[in-house]
């Protein structure tokens, strides 16, 4: 056991039994039809796929959204409330066209991965 762990073992000489602690994001109450502008569409990728069977939901989502704004039209959207949302940003990246303009740029993107309490789910359509 660790000097800082947080994990104590009872007298008993078992270990705890007390609840994961969980995260709860702040929902922000959104503009009446705005709920789809910030959570675009699901993400489908074969990393997505995975991440449901977790509980873990990928969305696209605009470059000025925010957490809470992602939380609260998951909420209005689905009926669900996320215990977390995380950001990540890809950037735009060359790619090769095999034409006779040689290559484009494919545009940058942001996604949101939202985790759901246990026992949630998103039917994605």
């Amino acid at each position: 056991m660790a000097i800082f762990g947080d994990k104590k073992e009872s007298k008993k000489g078992g270990k705890s039994t007390t609840a994961p602690r969980i995260r709860h994001a702040r929902a922000a109450k959104l503009a009446a039809g705005k709920a789809h502008e910030v959570v675009r569409a699901p993400w489908f990728s074969e990393k997505a796929f995975i991440g449901t069977e977790k509980g873990v939901y990928v969305f696209a989502v605009p470059p000025r959204a925010t957490k809470a704004e992602i939380a609260g039209a998951i909420k209005e959207i689905y009926q669900v409330f996320p215990r977390a949302v995380r950001i990540t940003a890809l950037p735009a990246k060359r790619k090769a066209l095999r034409t006779r303009r040689g290559s484009g740029v494919q545009s940058a993107r942001r996604k949101a991965y939202v985790y759901l309490n246990p026992g949630d789910t998103i039917q994605l359509g």
